[in-house]
């Protein structure tokens, strides 16, 4: 855990797409992080499918980090994608996995989601069913602001930078949210 006014923030990108909006997105969020705010990401992309006969012989290595690596957080910011009105099944499966017993790390854990998608309602469908399933793990899901990038390929650039400032003035708030949230329930 950070100092009493530091929140460490663990950013996670949903997709394993080189050139993700998302990734881009969780990018932008390292530039916008307000003061007493630092954010490490970790890529979800070397987790193997979850299998309980694996798990019953151990976490794999990319899995112990994970859970290593949530658990020494202060909070969580998960940046989702939404495939076929959900989440992701990469982001699905590493939660799956850092969710097993014993010692979950999510439980009582503040996080927050977002998300950027090329449609209409960016990634909306997919933030709420993953506030779903922080509600069984008991992660503490940051209200607002909400922050669903639509229309992702007009908000960015060539270069994978997010060009809109209404998003990353939501962006800057979310995390500015969060942190003070983390730093209220430390009292």
């Amino acid at each position: 855990m950070s100092g009493q006014s530091d929140v460490k923030v663990l950013g996670i990108s949903g997709s394993l797409r080189k050139g993700s909006y998302n990734t881009a997105t969780l990018r932008a969020a390292g530039e916008l992080a307000p003061s007493g705010v630092t954010l490490e990401t970790f890529d979800i992309a070397p987790i193997p499918l979850y299998n309980e006969d694996v798990r019953a012989q151990g976490f794999p290595s990319p899995v112990e980090d994970f859970r290593a690596r949530i658990k020494a957080a202060d909070a969580i910011l998960i940046v989702t994608p939404e495939y076929n009105y959900s989440i992701p099944g990469v982001l699905k499966n590493a939660i799956d996995w850092a969710s097993r017993p014993p010692e979950q790390p999510f439980d009582g854990k503040p996080i927050a989601l977002m998300g950027a998608s090329i449609g209409a309602l960016g990634t909306a469908r997919a933030q709420y069913h993953l506030r779903q399933s922080f509600v069984f793990m008991n992660g503490l899901v940051l209200n607002r602001p909400e922050v669903m990038i639509s229309a992702a390929g007009t908000r960015f650039d060539s270069q994978g930078k997010l060009t809109d400032e209404k998003s990353r003035e939501l962006i800057t708030a979310l995390l500015t949210g969060l942190r003070d949230w983390t730093l209220r329930l430390r009292r």
